[in-house]
């Protein structure tokens, strides 16, 4: 999320990190902890809702700790998964990480796979309120005239298939590369790639050595989703690890089914045969044979759309979730 206008009520507090050549080593997590001690004393918070219990829970528990008596705060993190299922696991980082949730007031994760997941990896007896992602259903809807913009990408009679992410590893974005290839023998299509990252320069050598880098896109980082969204057909996620698949949830409010891994929370997300498919990871062959059963069934990719929409707006609407966030600070607030 950007702060791109005027928002009431909502500040910005840089941490502004010192470096000094006798310390030779990032600073963040300390100067992120004095930050919020000096923000929670003179603005007067009662709650200190942190993202990623690495650094920022630790950077959080150290600033209550050192506020406690003068100013008291509560603290509730939230987990999305890089700090449970890749840095958590970090041996060194595994005592700091169940330490962090231990003394947090509340816990939430983004799914109930995750959930799970950090049960089981820390030991985690309190309970973890799952709480999922959502989208402004408002913001990310279908553009009524998106033909232009589609027309840059594509032709008239050409479906156009989109991925979107930070191209790690991860994401396997060369797997799209791999479901165009397929799709483009029984289909006309056009793969568009937004975003950008360590992967971009694989995953054009791989479309080069297909013989379909003449139909790829890569539009790099772009920040009007909802628009770009609207001309897609069908959206692409092969990733072989989704705490929650977010960006699946937006092309959903967009009307667009999804394609995806049996992976994380992405089932939660996704309802296969009904706002999309998921399949085994890397298994490609089958992800591009549903790509061309909803690319050549107009009826079905119809019935897609509509209950992608639909599932996006009355399961993940911000207007539904927003409130439960709402609900445990008055919990927390009334515990102590």
């Amino acid at each position: 999320m950007r702060l791109d206008r005027y928002q009431d009520n909502i500040y910005y507090h840089e941490v502004e990190t010192p470096t000094y050549p006798l310390l030779e080593f990032n600073l963040y997590t300390l100067a992120l902890a004095g930050k919020i001690i000096d923000v929670v004393k003179y603005e007067k918070l009662d709650i200190l809702h942190v993202h990623y219990a690495i650094p920022h829970a630790i950077s959080g528990f150290l600033a209550r700790e050192i506020l406690n008596g003068d100013s008291p705060v509560k603290l509730v993190t939230t987990l999305h998964g890089t700090d449970i299922t890749l840095v958590g696991m970090e041996p060194s980082f595994h005592p700091l990480v169940k330490f962090s949730l231990e003394r947090s007031d509340a816990v939430t994760a983004v799914s109930g796979h995750l959930m799970e997941k950090t049960r089981q990896s820390f030991d985690i007896e309190q309970p973890i309120h799952v709480i999922p992602n959502f989208v402004d259903t408002k913001l990310y809807r279908r553009e009524e005239c998106p033909q232009l913009a589609r027309q840059l990408h594509a032709d008239g009679d050409e479906a156009v298939l989109m991925h979107v992410s930070n191209f790690r590893a991860v994401k396997r974005v060369q797997d799209c590369i791999r479901i165009l290839a397929e799709v483009k023998k029984k289909v006309k299509a056009k793969l568009v790639l937004v975003g950008d990252g360590p992967d971009r320069s694989d995953a054009e050598r791989l479309a080069r050595e297909l013989g379909v880098f003449d139909c790829v896109r890569f539009l790099g980082k772009q920040s009007a989703l909802p628009e770009i969204l609207s001309t897609a057909d069908i959206f692409l996620l092969p990733s072989q690890q989704e705490s929650f698949g977010l960006s699946a949830l937006e092309a959903m409010a967009c009307e667009v089914p999804v394609v995806a891994t049996n992976i994380g929370g992405i089932p939660e997300v996704v309802r296969h045969g009904e706002t999309g498919y998921v399949a085994e990871l890397g298994d490609v062959e089958r992800m591009a044979r549903y790509c061309i059963e909803l690319l050549t069934n107009p009826k079905k990719h119809a019935a897609f759309r509509a209950s992608a929409r639909k599932r996006a707006v009355e399961q993940f609407d911000i207007d539904l979730i927003v409130p439960q966030y709402e609900a445990l600070y008055q919990q927390v607030s009334t515990v102590g």
